[in-house]
């Protein structure tokens, strides 16, 4: 048990992160309303410019946070995100302008950005034939977050706008307690190399993807696959509230079903189907089932059938931590770091890119002049997108698996 604790601590601090995004959906209304003073339809405004603010920090601050821990260590450098965040929680729960809650969500996306250190961390102590399902438990504890984050924020909310911030900052603060003592350093001396800004700043860690072997082409399906995937959380409300006049209570329980699917399959199933497929099978078997799962929601038109398919919304979810195990098999242990980083800078940039895409696409679809009404549109651009992202892949396997196939099975 007790060399099983780092583990947890991984866990838990990540799922800490997820769980900071969802807790403050439900009260980020009132709180901006009470900092603005303006309306609701005002306070989404402010809300979106702040989801974007912390994604773009996000994406700044991946790359840098893991270049931070291939040069110090893991330890430190996530010892010290975990000590940030708890100290951010406290300023938001404290923040008396929408200035200081937009300060408190810059910091929240720079911690948040230890995704890096600890998928970097994973790597470090997972055999190399394990590290896409213990990738798959990274995937895991953000869908439990995503359930526990809006569930803790609704309940709490009830106290005050501000109380799942302080409840937030005592459990960061407990997680950092909890590390302090219990983890380990993973990076040894003799394997950490120089910081170097130019590999840190996300453009340049984009760039040094042309010196990875083989990666470009995994880097764009792990892209495009993330903005497509982004369709869930980008137009969900809005789609179920058009198609199928959900009430929020409504879309709450669909969303956190999803979680729930989301949790257990990619901490679950995932460890049963990769050992027997492989990692490239498995991505391909996901983005299969993904682009039929988009086809089917774009057209669908009773409730029963969006609940039915959740689970395999939630399946899709595998492609992932699949392509994360293909791409960490493929470099070296002194860059494991560096190549996190990298992921965590594609999939915030995809988060970035994502909703502006989807919401779109559905006001082009919804509007009252629309030539074609079809609230599901923005499913059919996703599915398209895996239409790409399979054939990048499949090319990625002819090129490269055939001639060394141990590189990522």
């Amino acid at each position: 048990m007790k060399a099983r604790l780092p583990f947890i601590f991984i866990i838990a601090t990540l799922m800490l992160d997820s769980i900071g995004i969802g807790i403050i959906i439900p009260v980020m209304p009132d709180l901006v309303q009470e900092l603005t003073g303006g309306s609701v339809s005002d306070a989404a405004l402010w809300g979106g410019f702040l989801a974007t603010t912390y994604a773009v920090m996000q994406f700044i601050w991946g790359p840098t946070i893991g270049n931070l821990s291939d040069r110090f260590g893991r330890r430190p450098v996530l010892l010290i995100s975990v000590f940030v965040m708890g100290l951010d929680y406290i300023l938001l729960s404290l923040a008396d302008t929408i200035w200081l809650l937009f300060i408190g969500r810059l910091i929240a996306g720079i911690t948040g950005a230890t995704f890096s250190t600890a998928a970097a961390y994973v790597a470090d102590i997972s055999p190399k034939e394990k590290r896409a399902a213990n990738f798959g438990l990274i995937g895991a504890s953000f869908g439990v977050g995503f359930i526990i984050g809006p569930a803790i924020g609704g309940l709490l909310g009830e106290l005050g706008s501000r109380a799942p911030f302080i409840v937030s900052a005592v459990f960061a603060l407990g997680n950092f307690v909890l590390g302090y003592f219990i983890l380990p350093e993973t990076l040894p001396k003799e394997k950490r190399r120089q910081f170097d800004w130019k590999r840190a700043n996300p453009l340049g860690a984009l760039l040094i993807i042309r010196k990875l072997p083989h990666m470009t082409s995994l880097v764009i399906v792990l892209f495009v696959f993330t903005v497509s995937h982004q369709v869930y959380p980008s137009i969900w409300s809005y789609y179920t509230i058009e198609q199928f006049s959900f009430t929020p209570k409504m879309i709450g329980l669909s969303l956190a079903g999803f979680g729930f699917f989301m949790a257990m399959m990619q901490g679950g199933i995932i460890r049963l189907i990769i050992p027997k497929l492989g990692e490239i099978k498995t991505a391909q078997l996901g983005l299969a089932l993904n682009f039929f799962v988009f086809i089917l929601v774009a057209f669908i038109g009773e409730v029963w059938m969006l609940f039915a398919l959740i689970p395999f919304m939630a399946f899709g979810a595998v492609v992932g931590p699949a392509l994360s195990g293909i791409m960490s098999n493929t470099v070296n242990e002194d860059s494991q770091g560096e190549l996190q980083g990298i992921i965590a800078s594609v999939n915030a940039l995809a988060m970035i890119v994502s909703p502006m895409i989807m919401t779109g696409v559905f006001r082009a679809f919804t509007a009252q002049d629309a030539a074609v009404y079809l609230p599901g549109a923005p499913f059919l651009a996703s599915a398209a997108m895996e239409v790409l992202a399979f054939a990048i892949l499949i090319g990625f396997a002819r090129k490269v698996l055939m001639t060394k196939p141990s590189a990522a099975e």
